[in-house]
């Protein structure tokens, strides 16, 4: 499986942006597809992630209410929309796949990661 993440950039705080993430190879029957995230100096974070159907979704809870996940099956892309952006939420962000219908946090069960797009949000 391969992840291509596109929509990162340079956004004033209060700004927003959207991510995408088109997955292209191996497919499944269904699979969850996650963002995480990693500032400099710090580990990899969990941000959202969304199962097949879409009616399972996990968001760490500094971006709930601010981040909204979604996907659209048909061309196995998955979205995040970033809004009231904050300098905090600067990182390099990465979209992953895993073989499985149960929305997870955890890094180590995702087996697919994309190379990862930078989010710089100024203050």
């Amino acid at each position: 499986v391969q992840l291509q993440a596109s929509g990162g950039g340079l956004v004033q705080a209060g700004g927003s942006l959207r991510l995408s993430c088109a997955a292209s190879g191996r497919t499944f029957n269904s699979f969850v597809m996650g963002w995480f995230r990693q500032a400099p100096g710090k580990e990899r974070e969990f941000v959202a992630a969304i199962n097949w159907s879409g009616r399972n979704i996990d968001y760490v809870d500094s971006v709930k209410g601010r981040f909204t996940i979604s996907r659209e099956n048909a061309k196995n892309t998955v979205y995040l929309q970033m809004n009231s952006l904050k300098p905090e939420d600067t990182a390099v962000y990465y979209c992953a796949v895993t073989p499985s219908d149960v929305v997870s946090r955890n890094v180590q069960r995702y087996d697919y990661w994309g190379q990862g797009t930078q989010v710089t949000v100024s203050s």
